[in-house]
């Protein structure tokens, strides 16, 4: 009998893939065999509804019946990794993941196969989404202060930082990604987007526009851990103005490529204070090894949201923003 999907429990299909069902048999006793399962089961948990889907995964809310806590439940369909070596990857670093503790990353706590899909656990942050946040102050038009703005960067950077010394990029840098806590911003969705990388340019299509991607991610050139800070920069320039930087009414996706590889946004706003400047134009540098280590913006980001004159802070090491050669000014970028 075909095995049950999760949204089944939930009520009608929202629709499904078929495959065949030797080849689901034998990835799940794969699958079973890698997470070591010690007989976890989605028993334990009890389902609350759907809070967000993508391309290959779908995220509950739950509530963990034994420890009588919120959890969030990530669905992922391992299957559509076609290519066995990746698929076992790709559990491999589930198990890793598990492992990676810090304040403002959100917790992997468990994981389990179930009906041929692959459960993760995940820490409850009832703060909701960096995303939703953002949407709300641009329909009210309340920016945040710039404490406020100190105060996420430096929460993300931290955690960031913390993963990339551990060889682990996130690869999916965006305010949805970002958790609102009782203790901050919580990074989550680590790691895993890598392994849908032959779907990258499908998913786009279906999911939305890629506001976040580096300009080699869009040209399709290899990319590294400077990825992650040029998605970081889009960020924070979305944190001070309420907006992505490439954002424009009726942008197709060749334009906004075109924008994205020749660094084209709209200056930020003089009022915005020079050393939040300084950061944004920095990480949006096109030529990725001017842009900055994480560990030296977690540096910066202390530093500066202690007050201290980040043209001056350097910690032995330049940073750079686009046309400048010399100890970092805060420079605009080209705009059109």
């Amino acid at each position: 009998m075909e095995a049950r999907a999760l949204d089944s429990s939930l009520g009608p299909s929202q629709g499904s893939t078929c495959h065949d069902g030797t080849v689901r048999s034998d990835l799940s006793s794969s699958l079973t065999s890698a997470l070591e399962q010690n007989g976890r089961s989605l028993s334990e948990f009890r389902i609350e509804g759907k809070i967000g889907t993508g391309k290959f995964s779908t995220v509950y809310a739950a509530w963990h019946l034994a420890a009588g806590q919120p959890v969030a439940l990530k669905t992922v369909q391992v299957f559509e990794i076609l290519d066995s070596k990746l698929r076992m990857d790709c559990i491999k670093e589930v198990n890793m993941l598990r492992a990676l503790e810090h304040d403002h990353i959100i917790k992997y706590l468990d994981s389990f196969v179930h009906e041929n899909e692959l459960v993760i656990v995940l820490e409850w942050a009832r703060g909701g989404d960096l995303g939703s946040l953002l949407k709300e102050r641009q329909r009210t038009g309340a920016a945040f202060s710039e404490t406020e703005i100190w105060g996420m960067f430096t929460n993300i950077c931290a955690a960031l930082s913390h993963m990339h010394e551990r060889r682990i990029m996130h690869r999916d840098i965006k305010p949805s990604n970002m958790f609102i806590s009782s203790e901050g911003i919580k990074v989550g969705d680590l790691g895993l987007s890598r392994y849908f990388s032959s779907r990258t340019a499908e998913a786009h299509s279906v999911v939305g526009t890629p506001y976040y991607m580096s300009p080699e991610c869009i040209r399709g050139l290899p990319y590294d851990w400077s990825s992650d800070v040029w998605s970081l920069g889009c960020m924070l320039y979305e944190m001070i103005t309420l907006r992505s930087p490439f954002y424009m009414e009726g942008l197709n996706y060749y334009t906004l490529g075109k924008k994205i590889t020749s660094c084209e946004y709209p200056p930020l706003p003089d009022s915005v204070p020079t050393n939040l400047k300084l950061l944004v134009y920095s990480m949006l540098h096109v030529d990725p090894k001017f842009r900055p280590r994480l560990s030296v913006l977690y540096q910066a980001a202390m530093a500066g949201s202690r007050g201290a004159d980040l043209m001056a802070w350097t910690n032995g090491e330049r940073i750079v923003v686009p046309g400048s050669g010399e100890r970092a000014e805060a420079g605009a970028p080209a705009s059109g």
